[in-house]
């Protein structure tokens, strides 16, 4: 009961509009492309860096979210499928407003071991990213195709709660239809999840 009340709380907190910096939309070409970003592994990454043949898929994501902890089980497999079907993977974390405690990237790094990432997870730094493509959640999924031209964001599925409820795989099935070039037919979501704890514009 309290883990329900905790999560209905932490909806409340999703943003529902994004920064003023900016927001892609379905057809805009992905920009901080080669923004380098730090990796739990020490890595210096962008998403030049990350993209493969057909694409990228980018997640927003954190540590503490207790929707992260319902879906992250499925991380995983949503790189697997990305590999399958040559999309780089990148899970970033723009909690900018908890960098020094629970969202540090030791903290990441201790995060990622314990949930055996086997996939980028880097740090956002400053919240560009999110603040440059409108991410509002965590997690909030953007795919972007072979030309780096945004084709689908929002959900990674429909239900956050558990994989064998899911009807809709959002962006397994997106990545499918661009690696066989078709049209994603489903390009948009709404997402679920806490609200990024962004640095704010007001900051930069």
């Amino acid at each position: 009961m309290k883990q329900l009340i905790l999560i209905v709380l932490m909806a409340f907190s999703v943003s529902v509009f994004a920064s003023s910096n900016g927001k892609l939309e379905i057809g805009d070409k992905a920009v901080l492309t080669d923004v380098k970003m730090t990796d739990v592994s020490g890595k210096s990454i962008s998403l030049n860096d990350v993209k493969k043949e057909n694409g990228v898929l980018v997640v927003f994501s954190c540590n503490t979210c207790p929707f992260v902890g319902k879906w992250e089980e499925r991380y995983s497999e949503i790189k697997a499928w990305a590999d399958k079907n040559k999309v780089g993977m990148v899970v970033v974390n723009s909690n900018h407003q908890k960098r020094d405690g629970e969202e540090s990237l030791e903290a990441m790094k201790k995060h990622a071991a314990d949930k055996n990432y086997n996939f980028f997870y880097a740090v956002d730094h400053d919240s560009r990213l999110a603040n440059a493509f409108g991410g509002q959640t965590t997690p909030h999924a953007f795919l972007f195709d072979s030309k780096m031209t945004l084709v689908y964001k929002g959900a990674i599925d429909d239900s956050y709660e558990s994989a064998d409820k899911v009807k809709y795989s959002y962006v397994k099935d997106a990545i499918s239809s661009i690696s066989s070039g078709k049209e994603v037919a489903i390009t948009e979501t709404k997402p679920v999840g806490c609200g990024i704890k962004r640095k704010i514009s007001q900051e930069l």
